[in-house]
């Protein structure tokens, strides 16, 4: 019986994780109106955080990133500088679908990243083996854009396993001239 009395509660717990989230049907109609493949055309410079289940900021970074397109296919050059001195370079081959729809492909990404566009935001999911410290850990990613005024796109991605939310990672870009 107290088997059976954990299992419900697990399941209660997992449907709650489950009840919440961002609702794509809120950005719509938001301006300025995001064009992936215009934005990320040419230079854009990043900052982020990672911030871990407590909300501590665990990591600091910096990112080049510069893209580039043939037609419906783009690509997409990471170049991230930890404040650790740690590096990482992720490469990302990028594929437009339907009229907000994209498929992307990165040498750490597990299988295809799939985004949608919805009015000023995208959100893209994909799942990763994301090492920590002396272990690999496979997530998924839940990651949101917001495009602002002056060139400037907001990224909130959320790390989780089992759905739960592990880490979170913020990135601020901005396009250079």
């Amino acid at each position: 019986m107290k088997k059976i009395q954990t299992l419900h509660c697990i399941f209660f717990c997992m449907a709650l994780v489950g009840c919440g989230g961002i609702q794509s049907k809120n950005y719509l109609d938001l301006e300025p109106r995001f064009d992936l493949q215009t934005y990320f055309s040419g230079k854009i410079k990043a900052w982020g955080i990672v911030q871990n289940r407590s909300g501590n900021v665990v990591n600091r970074f910096d990112v080049d990133i510069i893209g580039s397109w043939d037609g419906d296919v783009g690509t997409l050059e990471e170049d991230f500088y930890y404040y650790d001195g740690e590096t990482q370079r992720r490469v990302w081959t990028i594929e437009k679908k339907g009229a907000n729809s994209y498929e992307g492909r990165a040498d750490d990404v597990l299988g295809v990243a799939s985004s949608m566009v919805y009015g000023n935001a995208a959100q893209w999911s994909y799942s990763m083996d994301l090492p920590v410290d002396d272990t690999t850990y496979r997530v998924q990613f839940d990651d949101w854009m917001w495009l602002m005024n002056d060139g400037v796109l907001m990224n909130r991605s959320y790390i989780k396993k089992f759905g739960i939310t592990m880490a979170e990672v913020t990135i601020f870009m901005q396009k250079q001239k």
